[in-house]
Order: structure tokens, then sequence, then C-alpha cells
């Protein structure tokens, strides 16, 4: 099979990754919508800031999860750590998952963008999975994406990582900080 340079070569992997990494990313950049809102600052600037309902509602949510979780680790971090520091974590939680849907959609930096997407797909499925077998399996293929989008450095393909590659050179950015 021949392929031009206009067509999609789609039986490329590396394609199909970076269509599920995109569709993922744009997954967690729902919380541009659901958990943030804009402020004037000084009354002029716009600036991207968590909103107050999220703020009021993520509370609720958390004891919602934290009320008959078997995992008693876990039920001890939701209630003596997140609820006493809601408003901190409501604050970690929307702008991490806008920063994972970010490095993910547009293949930035995809790497760190699918730890934080793994840490969050885990913090989340430990606190929900007792509540329906559908949040455990969501959480389960999340996560796995996540391993996959990592080890298979996903933004490689339609990424602003492969224009980092190009710019700064092969060798400076695959280079393994544990290696």
């Amino acid at each position: 099979m021949t392929t031009s340079a206009t067509t999609i070569d789609m039986e490329s992997p590396s394609r199909w990754l970076a269509l599920l990494r995109i569709v993922v990313g744009l997954y967690f950049l729902k919380a541009l919508w659901t958990k943030l809102t804009v402020v004037l600052a000084g009354g002029f600037l716009p600036l991207p800031a968590v909103s107050s309902r999220w703020i009021e509602t993520m509370p609720k949510i958390v004891a919602k999860q934290a009320a008959e979780n078997p995992i008693l680790f876990y039920k001890a971090f939701l209630e003596g750590t997140v609820l006493p520091n809601a408003p901190l974590f409501a604050q970690l939680t929307a702008w991490g998952e806008t920063l994972v849907g970010l490095g993910l959609t547009f293949g930035l930096i995809t790497g760190l963008s699918a730890l934080g997407g793994l840490l969050l797909a885990v913090s989340y499925g430990l606190a929900t999975q007792w509540m329906s077998s559908n949040q455990l399996g969501f959480h389960l293929v999340l996560g796995t994406c996540m391993v996959a989008f990592f080890m298979a450095r996903a933004g490689r393909a339609w990424g602003m990582d492969a224009w980092l590659a190009w710019r700064f050179g092969e060798r400076w950015f695959t280079r393994r900080p544990f290696a």
C-alpha cells in the first residue's frame, strides 16, 4: 500500500495511539468547563481560576466516596487528609485534570502528563471502586491508557513532543532521569 504525504497511514500504531491520547486528553480537559472559571485580576486581566461551585461541591463528593469505602487506608486518607483540606484538594484536582488534559491533547510533555493522569486515575479509582463495577472498570482502563501513553512516548505522533525532539535534539529529549 502506498501513501502520499496528504494521506493518513491508518496502519501506523503510533497514530492510532495518538488518536486515543487526544480523546483521553479531551476527556480530562472537560475540567476547563466543569471546574474552572475566569476571574478578572485587578478588574481587567482575565485569568483562569477554580470555580467556587467546584470548591463547594468537591467535599460532598469525597464524603460520599469515603462513607462506605472498604479500602481502609484510603478511607482514612479521604476523611483525615482530603476532607479537612478540601479547598486545597479542589484546587489540585481541577488544575491537575486541566494540565493532564492539555498535555495529552497537545502531546506536550506527554510522559509527565501521563504520570499525572495515572495518579488521578488511581486516586479516583480507589475512591470510587466500591460504588460500582463500572467505576472500577473505567479507572482501570484509564490507568492502563496512561501507562501505554507513557511507555510508548505517545506524544511523538501528532504531538508537540515530536517538535521538541526535533528542536532540542533526540538525545536530549529521550534522556531518562533514572537510566
